[in-house]
């Protein structure tokens, strides 16, 4: 593709975007539009095809490390920051959109909460949510972190936390990054722990919340709370 070429497909890109958002394109052309920000005056097709071929999906090529996106070719340091800068920037996108809640009065909220923070993880991270007595979101801390399909959480760091935060409530959550919300046995048996660990220091459970993508799986929901 010649220069002039290439700017013609680059403005399409753009074109197209802003006349219908994301909807109606391929992955590759997702990462065209994201590289013609990054590569300039330069067919940037062949490095968005290279990258999924490499990766294998688009939510690979955006969790990859940026000296993983380098070792590609037709990547270089602007590209691949970028590229890695897109689910941080979503992260913080969402943990600014929800500064000001004050309360988290049902599942649902606690759910559109939780999963702003948990969409860019890909590893199993263990939080606990620290209410007041008005379900007022008081903090949210990250208890432990483990590897993609596995955390070991330590109870007396989770009662630790809601002690230092005051809570007479809490939530707990964790993400299944397999995109499968199912509890396990373990899963299952660190909530009732917890509950009785916690009703004993006057601390309320309201449920706990496995997220995985879009789905999710509550304790609460399913009666096991009580």
């Amino acid at each position: 593709m010649t220069a002039l070429g290439a700017e013609g497909h680059r403005r399409r890109l753009r074109e197209r975007f802003l006349a219908g958002g994301l909807d109606a394109f391929h992955d590759h052309e997702v990462l065209e539009l994201l590289l013609t920000f990054a590569i300039p005056r330069r067919d940037v097709k062949p490095a968005a095809k290279a990258l999924l071929d490499h990766f294998h999906s688009l939510s690979a090529v955006l969790d990859a490390k940026p000296e993983e996106l380098k070792a590609v070719p037709g990547i270089g340091v602007h590209a691949a920051v970028l590229l890695s800068l897109v689910p941080r920037l979503l992260e913080r996108y969402h943990k600014d959109r929800w500064r000001s809640v004050k309360t988290l009065g049902s599942t649902q909220e606690a759910v559109r909460y939780l999963m702003g923070h948990f969409e860019a993880e890909r590893i199993e991270v263990f939080c606990l949510l620290a209410l007041n007595s008005q379900n007022g979101l008081i903090a949210m801390e990250r208890i432990q972190e483990g590897t993609v399909n596995r955390t070991a959480v330590f109870p007396r760091l989770v009662v630790e936390a809601a002690l230092r935060h005051r809570a007479t409530a809490v939530i707990l959550a964790h993400n299944h990054p397999s995109g499968d919300p199912e509890p396990s046995a373990a899963d299952r048996q660190l909530t009732k722990k917890l509950k009785r660990l916690l009703q004993d220091m006057d601390i309320a459970v309201h449920d706990h919340i496995i997220l995985a993508g879009k789905r999710y799986y509550s304790f609460a929901e399913r009666g096991e709370m009580d």
